[in-house]
């Protein structure tokens, strides 16, 4: 996760609050590709923009995994047994 100071997390955190939540992966699809393309209009679209984008979507995929996905498989291989 980008770790970025308590203080420059409210200016995205007071605008995210106002923000209806998607209820579908399409949607979900759709609200992240429109914050990459407002960061494309803004850093400009050449092919470190477009790696930026990609990197940060991949460390967002990494850090979910690793903070959500695994603790939640973690609490059902202990409910349900271990396959292996």
């Amino acid at each position: 996760m980008p770790y970025i100071k308590k203080v420059d997390r409210l200016k995205f955190k007071k605008t995210l609050e106002h923000i209806l939540p998607p209820h579908t992966a399409g949607e979900l699809n759709y609200c992240l590709s429109c914050i990459c393309q407002l960061y494309l209009l803004y850093a400009g679209e050449s092919y470190q923009t477009h790696n930026d984008i990609m990197g940060a979507l991949s460390g967002v995929q990494q850090e979910w995994y690793r903070r959500k996905v695994a603790p939640y498989e973690e609490k059902k291989i202990k409910e349900n047994g271990d396959i292996f």
